[in-house]
């Protein structure tokens, strides 16, 4: 299932396909205990040495296309030890699915990035490829020519949880098959979601107690220093301007 999303979603030249593929530790550690290791959701190597990152995330932040670029550039320099030739070093490629609108380009979906000249075109250095994908922006027309990408895409955003309608062309291919019975076996039961959805449920008001609990201590901060403020002579107006509290607020600190 892996090797045939990755040949769809990837821009692998067409002669040199994934075949074969071995899972590697999700964690990048780095070379040094106390920089910053980072994890991703799926790490493997084909055959031919060259490496797939693959991220999914549901919400597109600031941070999230340096984070992707800081993991391929470590996956790419561990390739290498000490005394190794740069010969031995492998292309990287980082695939990222996104459940969000993030490029402001309704009618882009695929984005590439590779390391290219800036004047010359045609022009490249291998090495580090990038595949984000905007999962709302998806249109099947779109990729015409490219049936099984379509198709794998329609499979991410069409099949869910409880999805009992499943079109006979996502089934005609075997691995999008296996991966719609996969999903079957491993759905959540009635109980089990309604369980989930406590559970969230459940965080979201853990959340607006500390929330509510951080609001409480600023506000008594204020208080505390108005008081203080008041004590050593300084004038509501100033107060105000300084805590943000109102003039009643102030008025009716005492000390």
């Amino acid at each position: 299932m892996l090797i045939s999303f990755l040949n769809a979603l990837l821009p692998i030249p067409p002669n040199q396909p994934i075949v074969q593929i071995e899972y590697l530790d999700k964690e990048l550690l780095p070379d040094i205990p106390m920089f910053k290791s980072t994890v991703v959701d799926i790490r493997c190597r084909d055959s031919a040495g060259r490496q797939f990152l693959v991220e999914m995330q549901l919400v597109y932040t600031d941070s999230f296309e340096t984070r992707i670029l800081f993991n391929a550039c470590k996956a790419y320099s561990h390739q290498i030890n000490r005394g190794d030739p740069y010969e031995v070093l492998s292309p990287v490629y980082s695939l990222n699915l996104v459940n969000q609108s993030f490029s402001r380009q309704k009618a882009e979906c695929f984005h590439y990035y590779r390391l290219a000249h800036h004047t010359l075109q045609g022009r490249f250095m291998d090495g580090l490829h990038f595949v984000l994908v905007e999962l709302p922006n998806f249109k099947p027309e779109n990729f015409g020519e490219q049936r099984l990408t379509a198709l794998w895409l329609r499979f991410l955003k069409e099949i869910e949880n409880r999805t009992t309608m499943i079109s006979e062309e996502l089934l005609e291919v075997p691995e999008i098959a296996e991966a719609v019975e996969a999903l079957k076996v491993n759905s959540y039961t009635r109980e089990e979601l309604e369980q989930y959805d406590k559970y969230w449920d459940t965080l979201r008001i853990q959340k607006a107690y500390v929330s509510d609990a951080f609001k409480e201590g600023k506000i008594s901060e204020k208080i505390e220093t108005a008081r203080r403020m008041k004590e050593k002579g300084f004038n509501t107006l100033v107060i105000k301007d300084l805590t943000g509290l109102s003039e009643k607020e102030i008025e009716e600190i005492h000390f």
